[in-house]
C-alpha cells in the first residue's frame, strides 16, 4: 500500500509501506530541468524524508528521458541578455540574488538542493539514466550510490556558460575522484558516458535498468537494521571529511549504541533463527 504525494508539481513522493522512498522528479517534458519549482521541492522532499522515521533506504530517479538535464537553461539566456549578471549567476535568479548568503547552514538554497540528500539519514541511490548535466549531475552526486546505464551522459557543464560548479560538486566530487580527474572534467566540461564514469569514480554500478536495481538494492536495505544504517551512514559522512582520530572515535560511538540495543538483538535472532526481522524505526 504506502502512501503517494506530488511535492510542488515537481516530485513525486511514494514511500512504500516496508520504508522504501521512491523519490522522482517530475518535469519529463523539460528533462526534469532544474527551475525554481524544482529546487524547492528537492529541498522539501530531502527535508520531509530527514524528518520521518520509518524511512530506511530511498532511491532518487527522472521520469521521462532523463535523470536531469540541469539548470533550466531559459536561465542562461536570460543572463546573455544582462538579466542575470552580478554576483548571482542564472542560479540566482531562480533561488534568490545574492548566492554567498547562507539559508542553510553551510549552504545556499541551490547547493542544499543537492547536499540535502547527504543529511538525509538514511542510504540514498541516484538511479541515472539519459543525462545528468551540470546541476543535475551534482543533485546525483548528494546521493550515498550512483547507478546509470552504460549509455548515460554525465557532465560538469558549468564551464560551458563561463561558470564553476556552484551547488556543492566541488565538495561532493573529492571523495570520488583523484583531484586531476576532478579538474579535467571540470576544466573542459566533457561529457563521460556511464561506463567512463565508473571508472573514473563518478558513478557506482553500471546498469542495464539502473532504477530497478537500485529498487532492489535498497528494498534489501530495508531488511537491515535501520539504527545501523543511520549509524553507518554517520560514520561515513565522518570518514569523508579525513580526520583519522575523528574517524575512530566514531567507529567506536556508533558501534557502542548499536550493541545489545533491540535492534541489534532481533538482527542476531533473526538471522539464527532465519525469519525476516522485525525492527522498530528510529525515533
Amino acid at each position: 500500500m504506502g502512501s503517494e504525494t506530488m511535492i510542488g508539481e515537481r516530485i513525486r513522493l511514494r514511500i512504500d509501506d516496508d520504508g522504501l522512498a521512491d523519490v522522482r522528479l517530475w518535469r519529463a517534458d523539460k528533462m526534469n530541468a532544474l527551475d525554481a519549482a524544482m529546487f524547492h521541492a528537492l529541498i522539501e522532499t530531502g527535508e520531509r524524508l530527514a524528518r520521518t522515521p520509518s524511512v530506511r533506504a530511498v532511491v532518487l530517479s527522472g521520469e521521462g528521458r532523463a535523470f536531469c538535464a540541469g539548470l533550466d537553461t531559459s536561465r542562461f539566456g536570460q543572463m546573455a541578455d544582462g538579466g542575470g549578471s552580478g554576483s548571482g549567476g542564472p542560479v540566482a535568479g531562480t533561488m534568490g540574488k545574492d548566492i554567498t548568503f547562507r539559508t542553510h547552514g553551510w549552504a545556499n538554497a541551490a547547493q542544499q538542493a543537492a547536499m540535502v540528500w547527504t543529511q538525509v539519514p538514511v542510504p540514498v541511490i541516484a538511479a541515472v539514466h539519459g543525462v545528468a548535466f551540470g546541476g543535475g549531475l551534482q543533485v546525483a552526486l548528494g546521493a550515498d550510490m550512483r547507478y546509470v546505464t552504460p549509455d548515460a551522459k554525465m557532465c560538469v557543464m558549468e564551464i560551458k556558460w563561463g561558470l564553476v560548479p556552484d551547488m556543492g560538486g566541488a565538495l561532493l566530487m573529492r571523495t570520488l575522484m583523484r583531484s586531476d580527474v576532478m579538474r579535467d572534467l571540470t576544466y573542459t566540461g566533457r561529457i563521460v558516458d556511464g561506463t567512463e564514469a565508473a571508472a573514473l569514480g563518478l558513478a557506482t554500478r553500471v546498469c542495464d535498468d539502473p532504477y530497478a536495481v537500485a529498487l532492489e538494492t535498497a528494498r534489501a536495505m530495508t531488511q537491515r537494521n535501520p539504527h545501523a544504517l543511520r549509524a553507518a551512514k554517520r560514520l561515513l559522512t565522518v570518514s569523508d571529511q579525513g580526520d583519522p582520530a575523528a574517524v575512530l572515535l566514531a567507529e567506536s560511538v556508533e558501534q557502542a549504541r548499536l550493541i545489545g540495543s533491540a535492534n541489534q538483538r532481533e538482527a542476531v535472532r533473526a538471522n539464527l533463527e532465519k525469519r525476516v526481522p522485525l525492527f522498530v524505526d528510529p525515533d
